[in-house]
């Protein structure tokens, strides 16, 4: 209930998004296309948001209170998501909306192979985030017919709740995240003209 319930509340905020900032702005008579960097940027600002106070004002708070635990194993414990499964759950969800809209989490170091880069592109991304956390990586991606503005944004361990989990997971490569650490990138890409 809480994957569809979130995922669907997510999913269609970034819908609406997505729509909104992918339309032509008209200014007196003339039309001006949003640049893409902006979208993205549009888009990486409600997900850090949303990121931020799920797992700052749900997840440690009603840890705190003993109240609930969030879990990798949430489905089957019936406990919450953790904060980095509630990104993708969302980004699966637009996905699914057919939009040509992607998100997810990678990382050089992942716990799961899955969330590794995909590509020369997404590892040279994550390696710049990693040194310039404060500059999004961006290029425009070309597969088969359609050309894709993909960029790459630093993850930061933005509460509590990511580092115990990435320093205490048996698969993690890295043990010593603190809070605020960058621990990979948020990937958005989407169709461009």
């Amino acid at each position: 209930m809480i994957e569809k319930t979130t995922g669907r509340i997510l999913g269609g905020l970034f819908a609406i998004m997505f729509a909104a900032v992918q339309a032509d702005v008209v200014h007196a008579g003339e039309t001006e296309a949003i640049p893409p960097e902006l979208v993205a940027e549009y888009l990486y600002a409600v997900i850090q948001a949303d990121r931020s106070i799920y797992s700052t004002h749900v997840v440690e708070q009603l840890q705190d209170r003993k109240v609930a635990v969030a879990a990798e194993d949430w489905k089957e414990r019936g406990v919450l998501p953790l904060p980095a499964q509630m990104l993708q759950m969302a980004g699966q969800e637009v996905q699914g909306l057919g939009l040509g809209l992607h998100i997810r989490l990678s990382s050089l170091g992942p716990i799961y192979t899955k969330n590794g880069p995909v590509d020369q592109f997404e590892r040279a991304g994550l390696e710049a985030v990693a040194k310039n956390p404060r500059k999004p990586y961006t290029g425009i991606i070309t597969e088969g017919d359609r050309r894709y503005f993909k960029a790459i944004f630093a993850d930061r361990a933005v509460s509590m709740a990511c580092v115990l989990c990435h320093n205490s997971h048996p698969l993690s490569a890295k043990r010593d995240y603190k809070l605020h650490d960058v621990m990979g990138g948020i990937i958005i890409s989407f169709p461009v003209r």
